[in-house]
């Protein structure tokens, strides 16, 4: 089994500020103390684990144990910065989890051809995201075994 006793980071992408604080609620919801960093598209994703901007150095951007990626966002959208970590070696390794509105099939077939780790659509109420938060946190940082990247 995983080592589930220290702190994982968790980068969500999303350009909802709504959806961002949902999620957090749902993590305090659910007890889950990990570390829980935003960006608000592609472009400041990628800001952020290149430690740029904003994110210069390693205090402001600890790498990501999980990633949770939307599809709809200004700039860099969620197809294309999921095309871009997929392609790239040191960020390849790092979970990703598609967490949008979307559930269109063509959406869905793309993430999984990009090379996403789960598609998941937002769940509609409060109480089945932190269901879904609860679960994910439980999959990725206490069931499955992901590579040591750091």
């Amino acid at each position: 089994m995983p080592d589930d006793s220290r702190i994982r980071t968790i980068l969500m992408v999303d350009d909802d500020p709504d959806d961002c604080t949902l999620v957090r609620d749902a993590m305090l919801e659910i007890g889950a103390v990990h570390d829980l960093r935003f960006a608000c598209d592609g472009e400041e994703l990628f800001e952020y684990l290149e430690r740029r901007g904003r994110f210069a150095g390693p205090d402001m951007a600890p790498r990501p144990d999980l990633i949770l990626l939307d599809l709809q966002m200004p700039r860099k959208n969620g197809r294309e910065s999921l095309r871009q970590l997929k392609a790239d070696p040191a960020w390849r390794p790092i979970p990703v989890v598609v967490l949008t509105t979307s559930s269109a099939a063509a959406d869905v077939n793309y993430a999984y051809e990009m090379g996403v780790n789960t598609y998941v659509p937002k769940p509609p109420t409060f109480r089945t995201l932190v269901e879904a938060v609860r679960l994910l946190t439980q999959y990725w940082f206490e069931l499955a075994q992901t590579p040591k990247t750091h």
